[in-house]
C-alpha cells in the first residue's frame, strides 16, 4: 500500500517530547509560554506526562520557602518519573539547593534566560526539522484557556521591599517597547482571545526605563508610558485588566479610561500594609493617608473601580497597634478584593537582618483570622449591592445547566466568580449579560439574559 511522504516521515523519525511544570506567579507562567513557544516551533512535541518524554521542563518559583519546597517537591517527581530534567525559572538563579538534592540534573538555568533553555533540551534532545509544517500559531502557545492571557509588559523590578527578592532574581526594570506590546496584543485579539490581563512586576513605572521613548504602532508614535499603552490596548476591543499597579500619581491618568470604558474600571495594587512603621521596615512608600485621597478621587472619577490588593501580617516587629491601624485603614479603604498572607521570610531578604522581633506564628494565625473576618465583611456587603443589577459576565466554565464565569469586577484564580443560570447552553469565552439574583461573601449568582 502507497505511504504517503508524511506518513514516511512519521515513520522513519521521531518527534522528540517535553513535559513541561510551571509553578509560580503568572509572570513566570508568560516565561513558560515563550520558552514552549519556542521549543514548538522547532518541531518539539509536548506532552503532559514525564514518562516517555524525552525530558522534563520545571520552571520553578524561589520566592518563599514554601514555594520552593513546592518546586523541590516538583523537581523530585520528575527525577523519579523521568531521570533526564531541566530547571529553570527563579529558583535557578541560586542553583545550590538544587544541585544538592538532585545532583544528576541536566541542567540548571535563571529565570528569562529562554535561550540557555533552549540551548540545553538542544544537547538533550536535538530537535528535528521539518519545514513542511507550521507548528506554531502567530500568537503562540498559551498556558492560559483560550479566552484570556497574560501579556508580560516589563521584566524586572527598581524597588528594594526588604521582603522580596525579585530584582536579586531577575534584575532590574526592563520595559518593552510600546509597539512591541501592542503587536502581541493584537495577535492574542486576532487569535480570540477576549482578556488581557497586564502584567509586570511594578506595571506603574512601566517606560521609565525607556524615558517613555515612543516605537511605532500601526504607523503612528506610541509612548512607553502606562496610559498611552493602555488607551491603544483599549483601541482593541477586549477586555483590559491591569495588574500589579503601585499607586502613583501616573495611574491617575488611567483611570479616566476605565471610566470611559477603554479599559476595565479595575486595578490590582499591593498595598502590603498601612502602618508607615512596618511600611518604613518593608522599604515601601508609608504615606497611606495620601492613598485614600487618592482613590476617593478615582471613585469619583470612575464610581464602579474595583480595587483589588494584597496584606503581609505579622512582618517582623509589627505590633498590635501596627495591625489594629491596618485594621482601621481597612475600613476606611473599602477594598472591593483582598488577599493576605502571614509573613514567611524570604532567604537572602534583607528583612532578615533588620533586627526586628519576630512575630510568634500563632499571632500572625490570629491576626490572619481577623483581617479576613473584616474583609469578607466589606466584600460580603459590596457584592449584596449588586444583587438587581445587570453584568457583563465572561464564561470560563460551561455547565449543563450553571455556567462560572467572572464579571468585570473579578481577575482569574484570584478574585471571585458568578455562576450563571441559562435557558441555553453557554460556551466557554462568551461574554453575556447576567441578572445578579443572590450574593454570598465573595461570589454572586444570576440568570443569562437576552
Amino acid at each position: 500500500m502507497a505511504t504517503t511522504l508524511l506518513e514516511e516521515r512519521t515513520v522513519e523519525t521521531t518527534v522528540p517530547t517535553i513535559s513541561f511544570v510551571s509553578l509560580g506567579c503568572p509572570k513566570a507562567l508568560v516565561d513558560s509560554e515563550r520558552i514552549l513557544t519556542q521549543l514548538r516551533s522547532e518541531g518539539y512535541g509536548i506532552t503532559r506526562s514525564h514518562q516517555g518524554a524525552d525530558l522534563v521542563i520545571v520552571n520553578t518559583c524561589g520566592f518563599l520557602d514554601s514555594a520552593k519546597a513546592e518546586s523541590l517537591s516538583a523537581i523530585g517527581d520528575a527525577m523519579r518519573e523521568n531521570g533526564k530534567v531541566i530547571v529553570t525559572g527563579c529558583m535557578g538563579a541560586e542553583p545550590g539547593p538544587i544541585l544538592e538534592r538532585y545532583p544528576n540534573i541536566f541542567a540548571v538555568t535563571g529565570p528569562q534566560q529562554y535561550e540557555s533553555v533552549v540551548a540545553a533540551v538542544h544537547r538533550a534532545a536535538p530537535p528535528l526539522h521539518d519545514p513542511y509544517l507550521d507548528l506554531v500559531p502567530p500568537q503562540g502557545l498559551k498556558l492560559t484557556p483560550r479566552h484570556y492571557a497574560y501579556l508580560k509588559i516589563s521584566e524586572g523590578c527598581n524597588n528594594r521591599c526588604s521582603f522580596c527578592i525579585i530584582p536579586k532574581l531577575r534584575g532590574d526594570l526592563v520595559s518593552r517597547p510600546a509597539g512591541d506590546v501592542m503587536r502581541e496584543a493584537e495577535k492574542l485579539a486576532k487569535a480570540g482571545v477576549k482578556e488581557l490581563l497586564i502584567i509586570s512586576q511594578d506595571t506603574s513605572a512601566y517606560g521609565v526605563d525607556l524615558r517613555y521613548a515612543e516605537s511605532e504602532w500601526r504607523g503612528q508614535p506610541l509612548r512607553a508610558k502606562l496610559a498611552d499603552l493602555a488607551s491603544a490596548l483599549g483601541e482593541l476591543g477586549i477586555w483590559i485588566r491591569l495588574h500589579y499597579v503601585y499607586p502613583y500619581p501616573s495611574v491617575d491618568d488611567v483611570v479616566p479610561l476605565m471610566a470611559d470604558r477603554k479599559i476595565l474600571p479595575y486595578l490590582d495594587i499591593p498595598f502590603q500594609h498601612a502602618s508607615p512603621t512596618v511600611l518604613k521596615a518593608m522599604r515601601r512608600p508609608g504615606n497611606q493617608e495620601k492613598t485614600l485621597e487618592r482613590m476617593r478621587a478615582w471613585r469619583e472619577i470612575c464610581p464602579d473601580i474595583t480595587l483589588r490588593s494584597t496584606f503581609i501580617v505579622g512582618f517582623p516587629g509589627e505590633t498590635d497597634a501596627d495591625f489594629e491601624m491596618l485594621l482601621a485603614w481597612l475600613k476606611d479603604a473599602q477594598l472591593d478584593r483582598v488577599g493576605c498572607f502571614p509573613y514567611e521570610p524570604v532567604a537572602g531578604a534583607p528583612a532578615n537582618d533588620l533586627g526586628l522581633i519576630v512575630v510568634p506564628d500563632e499571632v500572625k494565625a490570629q491576626r490572619h483570622r481577623r483581617f479576613m473576618e473584616a474583609a469578607q465583611a466589606i466584600s460580603a456587603r459590596k457584592l449584596r449591592n449588586k444583587v438587581g443589577k445587570r453584568l457583563s459576565v465572561i464564561i470560563d466554565e460551561a455547565g449543563p445547566s450553571v455556567a462560572k464565569g467572572r464579571s468585570k469586577a473579578d481577575a482569574p484564580e484570584i478574585d471571585g466568580s458568578v455562576y450563571v443560570a441559562s435557558r441555553r447552553p453557554l460556551r466557554v469565552g462568551d461574554i453575556v449579560s447576567v441578572k445578579i439574583e443572590r450574593a454570598d461573601a465573595y461570589d454572586l449568582h444570576g440568570s443569562a439574559t437576552g
